[in-house]
């Protein structure tokens, strides 16, 4: 028997109207890896922000339905202005985007006149409008490294990815003070029992963590990053600091290989469901069928705020591709 949902009755058979309404609209499910396992399983396309940027520029659908958060439906929105754009739950934020409000961040970047602004891609359309750089953990390492050695620059909002880059990089970026509710939960205490419980693990985490937790990691990096070092390493263990709907995917790649989730920091160590993010849980296969069958809720965004906000996302692919060509030349040169 079908279920009744908020705005409707439910199909017993939810996928397969999921795809019916994917093939009636001509539309393409995009979905982040931290998203719930069932949405990541039915999406064409899962990946980090990157990666997803990247589809949604390039996508010939009609219609674009992000499982994601609220600035990756609005990154695709900007690169795709012509195209309806739908999100199951318009109430999944972000913790990085409300640490930077619009109006103080323009106070902060008129307080530095000399400096670029680079913008973790993490952040609303607002914010996006006004910086010169966006800048994703896939490349930001690569595109700052691109930058002339002298170049001042400002970096929002996470303090701990910018910390993470200017060790990286020798720069010296001005940071603003954000971080990642998920990523700064994560306990020292509980990430250090665990390796002695499990001492041959390697410990793989997101830059977005807190300095004391990255300097035990073997390995740093973006989501996608994660992923394909766990592939090229089969067969081990492993201590995974980052949003834990990644696991899905590398247990999938890697069936061979067992992966532990580290605690929050929260009630002593005992939470470990509290290093997920509420956001990104809001979206559910039933609110992706309601919203595929509603159209709605449907993100909308000015053609001005598109126009100031697609700027820096261009500037962010332009350097992209540039940085990928290079790296290929380089072998043949």
């Amino acid at each position: 028997m079908a279920s009744a949902g908020a705005k409707g009755v439910i199909p017993p058979n939810l996928e397969e109207e999921i795809l019916r309404l994917k093939r009636e609209m001509n539309a393409v499910i995009l979905a982040h890896y931290y998203q719930e396992d069932d949405l990541q399983d039915i999406a064409d396309v899962i990946g980090d922000s990157l990666e997803l940027a990247r589809k949604a520029a390039e996508t010939t659908a009609d219609v674009i339905v992000f499982c994601g958060v609220k600035f990756m439906a609005e990154g695709a929105k900007i690169l795709n202005p012509s195209k309806k754009v739908l999100l199951p739950d318009l109430k999944a934020g972000c913790s990085l985007e409300t640490s930077c409000p619009p109006r103080e961040f323009k106070a902060f970047r008129d307080a530095h006149p000399d400096h670029i602004a680079i913008t973790y891609i993490n952040c609303s359309a607002e914010i996006k409008a006004l910086t010169d750089i966006i800048v994703t953990s896939s490349n930001a390492e690569a595109i700052i490294n691109s930058l002339p050695a002298d170049q001042k620059i400002i970096f929002a909002p996470d303090k701990f990815l910018g910390s993470y880059l200017n060790k990286k990089t020798g720069r010296n970026m001005v940071l603003w003070n954000g971080s990642c509710m998920v990523h700064e939960r994560f306990s020292e205490k509980e990430l250090v029992k665990l390796k002695t419980a499990y001492p041959k693990a390697l410990i793989i985490a997101h830059p977005e963590c807190p300095e004391s937790l990255l300097n035990y990691a073997d390995h740093v990096g973006s989501t996608s990053s994660l992923l394909k070092f766990t592939e090229q390493n089969p067969g081990r263990e492993y201590l995974v600091l980052t949003e834990p709907g990644i696991l899905h995917q590398m247990k999938k790649r890697s069936p061979n290989s067992t992966f532990y989730g580290v605690p929050s920091a929260l009630d002593g160590g005992a939470c470990i469901s509290c290093n997920t993010c509420e956001y990104m849980k809001l979206n559910t296969m039933e609110k992706l069928y309601l919203c595929m069958r509603d159209q709605s809720p449907e993100l909308t965004l000015t053609p001005e705020l598109i126009e100031a906000a697609r700027k820096p996302l261009d500037r962010m692919l332009e350097l992209s591709k540039a940085i990928t060509s290079t790296a290929i030349a380089k072998p043949h040169a």
